[in-house]
C-alpha cells in the first residue's frame, strides 16, 4: 500500500477529545493513517478519557499530552481541530495540509458526580467516532463545522 496519510488531531489541552480521536482513528484505520494528537495548551490525559476508551477496547493509558510545538515544521496530510480554541490557534503546517474542523463539547468541563461525567465522555467519544467514520469513508469531502 502507498505511504500512510499523516493526520494530526488538535484540541486545547490534548487531554480528552484529541486523545480519544487519536485512539479511535488508529484502531479504525491505522493501516491507512499515521495518527498523532496534540494540544495548543497541553496538560495531561484525563483518567475519564482513558476509562471510556478502555470500555470499547482501546488502551490510551500510555498516551501523553503533547504540545503542537513538538510538530513544528512537520508535514501532515490532514490537521483536524476538534475544538474552536484549537481552530483559532492552529499553526500553519508546510505542504498541502487539508484542515478540517469539528467542534465537540469539552467533556473535561462536565459537572456532576463521576457517573454523570463519564456519560459526557462517552457521548463525546461516540460523536467523535461517528465523524471519524465519515472521514475514513471520504477523507476529501469538505465536512467541517
Amino acid at each position: 500500500m502507498a505511504d500512510k496519510k499523516r493526520v494530526l488531531i488538535l484540541c486545547t489541552g490534548n487531554s480528552a477529545r484529541s486523545q480519544m480521536a487519536e485512539g479511535l482513528l488508529g484502531r479504525m484505520a491505522g493501516d491507512r493513517f499515521e495518527v498523532l494528537s496534540a494540544g495548543v495548551e497541553p496538560s495531561y490525559v484525563r483518567p475519564q478519557a482513558i476509562e471510556v476508551m478502555r470500555e470499547i477496547g482501546i488502551d490510551i493509558s500510555g498516551h501523553r499530552s503533547k504540545s503542537v510545538d513538538e510538530f513544528d515544521g512537520e508535514k501532515f496530510d490532514y490537521v483536524i481541530t476538534v475544538c474552536d480554541n484549537a481552530r483559532q490557534r492552529c499553526p500553519v503546517f508546510p505542504g498541502k495540509t487539508e484542515r478540517i474542523h469539528w467542534s465537540f463539547d469539552d467533556p473535561a468541563k462536565a459537572e456532576g458526580d463521576e457517573k454523570t461525567i463519564l456519560a459526557v465522555f462517552r457521548r463525546v467519544r461516540d460523536e467523535i467516532e461517528s465523524r471519524l467514520r465519515e472521514f475514513i469513508n471520504n477523507p476529501h469531502s469538505k465536512f467541517s463545522d
